[in-house]
């Protein structure tokens, strides 16, 4: 059984009075460890501990930070495997082949932030005096908050916290929950490549305990946050009170178009691997699926052979498509939503039921209705909408028909309805030929609407956690 406790500027110790919590498997539903539980006490040492270690790590050259996240890199690659591969499955109930997707990318993530380590670039400006020079400089901000979500544990906090660090800023991280383990992980292997102690802290604990003290901190200068639209808007609410940046990449409801230049069974391959990673727990999972009239029956057709044909469930069979949700909770949320679709007139194409344990089988329904929750609200689990648009403009008003815009996704062979789509759809990024869930490292991921505020990812992270400062210098007179 794993047990961990807190790390507060980069010392291991327990939580103010000694509290810990179990982190439960989902695919076992078994305790299989526990962590510190951090409250606003912890909170405290935790950011003047970071206030410390920003000075430290600021004051460093742009060649020791890339230094430093490179060592990182290059241990994670070696190592991996070893440290973070049976947490990533047995905390996050990843399946094995999502595991090491997420070891391999979150390598590519600490070398490409080491990277813009380099690239704080500044700027200069004209003066209507030549006497006056002016020049625009880039600095860190500070503190940075880290609020990192259950379903990619590693490759989001990694991403969060990396692209910071490189710009010169500590951090405080808060990990969800759900998966405390690995972020206590990442954080002590940052410690070995070199990380200055001060300058890295892990709170585990929960939202009204911890995190809420932590938004709410007049010393920290910027939270980044991946999670739930209610979890942002409280977060958003939080850091208005101090004026704290913040960068939010929250919920989806992204939608997938299939126009009828498409082959339906080569769509529907791609659909399902859009839409039914890691159970549908992807804020990008494309879970409306737009189809035209000429190829709709085909494609529905090959879509339910093929989520049938899916093998889920066993996390460590390197076949398996996706494993448990993450909690009961979660488990209910679709059941809901399967509920109220089926209540506003729609019909059940494949699935409906659980598999086994918080397994639950993928399942799709045809015409939920655009009032239905299925249809409006993220659901975050293996359940998607399919329906049916007449042409292409109509297939753009039903993605558009969202208060999110995180993601979509076309599938065409002809260039210039991809492109009309492209332009046309209101989302963070849009994917012609591909499916909704896309990662690049140096990508600027983030939404419009409820899907957020801010970018994250290569220069996008740096700009994001660096204020500009205008110095002039008066010429004029030096002799």
């Amino acid at each position: 059984m794993y047990g961990k406790d807190l790390i507060i500027g980069g010392k291991h110790q327990p939580a103010q009075g000694r509290a810990r919590f179990d982190v439960i498997n989902p695919a076992t539903q078994q305790v299989m460890g526990q962590a510190g539980r951090a409250a606003a006490g912890d909170v405290e040492l935790a950011v003047q501990a970071a206030k410390q270690g920003f000075a430290v790590w600021s004051g460093l050259p742009a060649g020791g930070r890339e230094a430093v996240l490179l060592r990182a890199g290059d241990i994670l690659s070696r190592q991996g495997e070893e440290r973070c591969l049976e947490l990533l499955i047995d905390e996050s109930g990843s399946v094995i082949n999502k595991a090491r997707f997420e070891i391999n990318y979150s390598v590519d993530l600490l070398r490409t932030a080491a990277g813009e380590a380099r690239r704080l670039y500044g700027d200069t400006f004209p003066n209507d005096s030549p006497e006056r020079l002016s020049m625009v400089l880039r600095e860190p901000l500070g503190v940075v908050a880290v609020i990192s979500p259950f379903n990619a544990p590693l490759a989001l906090l990694v991403k969060m916290a990396a692209f910071p660090l490189a710009a010169g800023n500590s951090i405080v991280i808060k990990p969800s929950e759900e998966t405390p383990l690995i972020a206590l992980e990442f954080a002590d292997l940052l410690l070995e490549a070199g990380l200055p102690p001060a300058a890295i802290s892990v709170l585990p604990g929960f939202g009204d305990e911890c995190g809420a003290a932590l938004a709410n901190h007049t010393a920290v200068k910027g939270i980044a946050l991946t999670g739930s639209t209610e979890t942002g808007k409280l977060i958003g609410r939080a850091a208005m009170q101090n004026m704290t940046r913040v960068q939010l990449e929250l919920g989806g409801k992204s939608a997938l178009l299939v126009l009828r230049d498409s082959d339906p069974a080569q769509a529907a391959a791609l659909a399902i691997q859009g839409m039914f990673n890691h159970a549908g727990q992807i804020c990008m999972a494309n879970s409306r699926m737009v189809v035209e009239a000429p190829v709709f029956d085909e494609f529905s057709q090959a879509l339910k052979q093929g989520c049938e044909a899916l093998s889920i469930g066993d996390v460590r069979d390197t076949d398996s498509a996706y494993g448990p949700l993450i909690n009961r909770r979660a488990l209910e949320k679709v059941q809901a939503h399967q509920q109220d679709a089926l209540a506003n007139g729609a019909s059940l194409l494949t699935g409906g039921a659980v598999h086994s344990g918080l397994v639950y089988q993928p399942t799709v329904l045809l015409e939920p209705g655009c009032d239905s929750s299925l249809w409006r609200e993220e659901s975050f689990g293996p359940i998607a909408s399919l329906v049916c648009a007449d042409n292409l403009d109509h297939a753009i008003s039903l993605a558009n028909d969202t208060d999110y815009g995180l993601s979509a996704a076309v599938l065409t062979h002809n260039i210039q309805w991809g492109f009309k789509a492209a332009k046309e759809i209101r989302s963070g990024a849009v994917h012609i030929g591909m499916h909704a869930f896309q990662s690049n490292a140096l990508a600027p991921v983030g939404g419009v609407g409820l899907s957020g505020i801010g970018r994250s990812g290569g220069k996008f992270s740096i700009e994001h956690f660096t204020e500009l400062k205008w110095v002039s210098i008066e010429l004029g007179g030096a002799d």
